[in-house]
């Protein structure tokens, strides 16, 4: 009998992250984020999503077949295998995972369906036994061995602290001439800076950073939350129900030195950058996406003018589409802004049930005055808001590709 559960599927994808990297030499970074896992996640689908029809030559479950096989694109078919499934599994989410998932990883790994593979099991190591029945479920979970890896590090930093306070003891008059030496380096340094200012002014000055003075009521007018409206989703082809897509981003920013940073969670991706006034009512949004490294990804320039009419601001924005493979693409496109609140802090909620019951991205706003607001960022139809003015503004009509296309923007 095969072990079950959450132990079965996080030894499975573990040998599978295993065997992509040897075949591929491509690197799988074990952590929350779901886009490390992608392009596992395709190759997988490309054995998944024959699984309707090779039951009989792998020995698996019967599945039926898929309508959409032959007409949608990844991930939207029936049987593909995304990034966020892949992450949910490992990290122990996931008490009953799909059928279809289980078998994938057999056939890859094994070349037999899960069927097939239980009445010659290659592998001891998914054969069910007593330690393994009464043992934790979740004895394979990341979540569990980093836990377990983070007591160890803090038993190992206690030691290492106290040896260290012994030995100082006895060198104690090493550090005076140390701290001599510092001071020093410290005056030169100093020196150094000083010199330093002149290349930062011309550099100032040629990259145009921060001439205009920002003013008390504009800081108060730009600084708190904000939701940005942005149609983005209508111009994904690898979507085939993209239109009249919008979707909701929190962004946070506050100001800092002359400037506003500008953080900004969305239902796929965060983006961090920066905000700066050009002239009075005239705002530049820059930012990249977030990913863990120095690395730029997707840069984003918006222009906004500020009014005074209506609770909405709209923006005119070099962006991308964030599409899946080779259909990501530059486009031009209006983004509404609208000012929810003025202070608080921002939560992101991962790895929860809720998280993958909704299959959306979870914040939480916390404001001042206790109260709480949770937001579920994902792509929803813009008819259904039934607002008319906001509509308007996001439309198919407010979307510009880099290129001319027909039959990418759906009118």
């Amino acid at each position: 009998m095969l072990k079950r559960g959450k132990e079965e599927i996080i030894y499975l994808l573990n040998k599978c992250i295993e065997k992509f990297q040897l075949e591929t030499g491509k690197s799988v970074i074990q952590n929350t984020n779901r886009k490390n896992y992608e392009a596992l996640a395709i190759q997988l689908s490309e054995i998944s999503n024959l699984l309707p029809s090779t039951d009989e030559k792998y020995g698996h479950a019967v599945y039926e077949p898929d309508p959409q096989y032959n007409i949608a694109n990844y991930p939207f078919r029936k049987y593909d295998i995304t990034g966020g499934q892949i992450k949910d599994a490992l990290m122990g989410l996931v008490a009953n995972p799909r059928s279809f998932l289980i078998d994938t990883c057999y056939i890859y790994l094994y070349g037999v369906g899960r069927q097939s593979f239980e009445l010659n099991p290659v592998d001891i190591s998914l054969v069910a036994s007593e330690n393994s029945e009464s043992g934790s479920k979740d004895s394979y979970s990341i979540i569990t061995e980093n836990q377990q890896l983070k007591l160890k590090l803090a038993s190992l930093v206690k030691e290492t602290d106290k040896k260290i306070f012994t030995r100082l003891r006895f060198y104690r008059m090493i550090f005076i001439p140390l701290c001599v030496c510092l001071l020093i380096c410290g005056i030169y340094f100093w020196k150094k800076q000083n010199e330093s200012f002149t290349a930062l002014d011309t550099i100032t000055k040629d990259f145009n950073i921060m001439p205009y003075r920002v003013r008390a009521s504009e800081k108060k007018d730009i600084e708190g939350i904000w939701l940005c409206y942005t149609g983005s989703p209508q111009a994904r082809p690898s979507d085939p129900n993209r239109y009249h897509k919008v979707v909701a981003n929190l962004v946070e920013i506050k100001y800092k030195d002359g400037y506003f940073t500008y953080y900004r969670y969305g239902a796929g991706f965060n983006h961090t950058g920066y905000v700066q006034f050009e002239s009075p009512n005239v705002l530049s949004i820059h930012s990249r996406i977030m990913n863990g490294s120095n690395k730029t990804e997707y840069p984003r320039h918006s222009l906004m003018s500020l009014t005074k009419n209506g609770k909405y601001q709209t923006s005119i924005s070099a962006s991308w589409n964030f599409d899946a493979g080779n259909n990501k693409r530059i486009i031009g496109i209006r983004e509404v802004y609208e000012k929810i609140g003025t202070d608080g802090r921002i939560e992101e909620i991962i790895n929860t049930p809720a998280n993958a019951s909704c299959q959306c991205k979870i914040i939480k706003w916390y404001q001042k005055n206790n109260d709480v607001q949770t937001f579920y960022l994902k792509n929803t139809i813009l008819d259904s808001a039934k607002n008319v003015q906001l509509s308007q503004l996001i439309d198919d009509n407010s979307i510009l590709l880099k290129d001319p296309e027909t039959g990418v923007v759906i009118h």
